[in-house]
């Protein structure tokens, strides 16, 4: 793990709750039962997730989240995020208990949950100290821990750090997406056409990120893979077919997979790449403990991206950039003709003394 002495690179902000996963081979019909393969249990919810996450990678990580009560289970929150080499002054309380959520996930990747997110537990966001933040490469923060996250994001924004935003479907609500896009610099969306693999609805997605004033649009669809669009420049990258297991924490290690790249420095394409390899592999098996780097960057290596360029407010393909004639061009072709023989016979004087 990290030395716990440097300072988090990543810093995670919002609830803190602990979680059972339960795999099983297909959601049983109402009122029936299903034989569960394995259950895990770890910290919840996805700034916790990628935290423990990055961890693993070697990057130093904080959390800063809700309050978890004096208990048994808030005491595995605390303890857990320890043993992970997570930086974090988790609080207790006694007023109440802490949060409990259950997952059930299905070898198709799906993933049925039941969580307890009260507005008492999630306002102790509101009183969480943000110190944390003043060292701090990236902060990760999820559009449904509400308005509580807005104090965090104003805060990383006056001391000038970047900021994640895990936005899902958040961005069709006018009214969320104005209060928090404008205090993003990335963001992750998703669309549900997207899912069945719809372009322009990707496309369309961006463009609205993008118009918005984040720097980097990132649009997950699944098991279809990605587009990625930072400045003119566009990967969409497809995922590679595993068997599927544990659905469970997959978008989170997307978001992981670039965060590690972006922290390391990683061009765009490397980031796609690693992020949508680490969510790959982790829906090969339940739990939290992560596939190393080397493996990582192995399936990375094989996975199939398209290019794309944005200009001009539109996004375009790269075989229509190379066809189209750009002003370099033109001009190179008007100066050749002024300075070429206009006639066959000339030009084929001059080739000739050229050979000569």
């Amino acid at each position: 793990m990290p030395n716990k002495q440097s300072p988090p690179s990543y810093v995670g902000f919002g609830m803190l709750t602990p979680v059972y996963i339960m795999a099983l081979d297909k959601l049983p019909k109402h009122n029936t039962g299903a034989l569960v393969h394995q259950v895990s249990e770890y910290v919840y919810d996805d700034a916790a997730i990628i935290a423990c996450n990055l961890s693993q990678w070697r990057i130093p990580s904080g959390m800063i989240g809700t309050s978890v009560g004096d208990d048994l289970l808030g005491h595995y929150v605390a303890d857990t995020l320890k043993e992970m080499g997570v930086q974090s002054e988790v609080r207790f309380t006694k007023k109440y208990k802490t949060p409990l959520e259950v997952n059930v996930s299905d070898k198709l990747g799906a993933r049925t949950y039941f969580w307890q997110r009260s507005p008492e537990i999630l306002d102790t966001l509101n009183t969480a100290d943000l110190s944390m933040l003043k060292n701090a490469d990236l902060m990760y923060v999820d559009w449904y821990d509400g308005d509580n996250i807005i104090r965090a994001m104003n805060e990383a924004r006056r001391l000038g750090v970047p900021v994640f935003l895990n936005l899902e479907h958040g961005h069709k609500d006018s009214e969320i997406f104005e209060k928090l896009a404008s205090r993003a610099t990335i963001c992750q969306a998703v669309t549900d056409d997207a899912q069945i693999g719809r372009k322009g609805a990707m496309l369309n997605v961006a463009k609205k990120l993008l118009k918005a004033g984040i720097k980097t649009a990132i649009i997950t669809m699944a098991k279809q893979g990605c587009m990625v669009v930072q400045g003119d420049e566009i990967i969409r990258a497809y995922a590679p077919k595993v068997k599927a297991v544990d659905g469970s924490g997959a978008g989170a290690t997307f978001s992981s997979g670039f965060i590690y790249g972006y922290l390391k420095g990683w061009n765009l394409e490397e980031s796609v790449r690693f992020a949508i390899a680490a969510a790959s592999l982790k829906v090969t098996r339940s739990g939290l403990k992560m596939f190393s780097i080397k493996d990582i960057k192995a399936l990375a290596a094989t996975i199939r991206v398209e290019r794309m360029v944005y200009r001009d407010n539109q996004f375009l393909e790269l075989s229509e950039i190379l066809s189209a004639e750009s002003p370099l061009i033109q001009e190179s072709k008007k100066l050749a003709q002024k300075l070429l023989p206009k006639k066959k016979t000339e030009r084929r004087k001059l080739k000739k003394s050229l050979v000569e």
